[in-house]
């Protein structure tokens, strides 16, 4: 946690988010977040299936027993 960096939620993020929610049905917390990572060019890495299929998203499905 300490080698992160926090990232303000200003306007521009946060219209940004309203389109990514609407563009790929994301609830609006999964739309910040990748309006967040790609206002800073990170990659997400998930095992969240609403993730699945967005480009700069590195998504990997849970396993059983995991």
């Amino acid at each position: 946690m300490q080698q992160g960096r926090v990232a303000e939620l200003d306007s521009t993020i946060a219209l940004s988010a309203a389109k990514r929610s609407i563009e790929y049905k994301l609830p609006m917390a999964d739309a910040m977040i990748l309006a967040t990572a790609q206002a800073y060019n990170a990659v997400i890495w998930t095992q969240d299936a609403d993730f699945r299929n967005i480009e700069g998203v590195r998504y990997h499905p849970k396993t059983r027993g995991r």
